[in-house]
């Protein structure tokens, strides 16, 4: 198992930790009803995934 050979200073752990940053997610178009949804899942408002009806609306 990897163990630190040196304690890690709180200037490089702050630095590090700095690039953490949380991210909106991403709306696309869909393709039948054209309402915002989010990438990958069903469209809550058509319920259509990849032109299929896959929810009952």
């Amino acid at each position: 198992m990897a163990v630190p050979k040196r304690k890690m200073s709180r200037s490089n752990t702050r630095h590090r930790r700095a690039q953490w940053k949380a991210v909106a997610v991403s709306l696309v178009a869909c393709e039948s009803c054209h309402q915002p949804k989010q990438s990958h899942i069903a469209c809550p408002s058509c319920g259509t995934y990849n032109r299929r009806q896959v929810l009952e609306v």
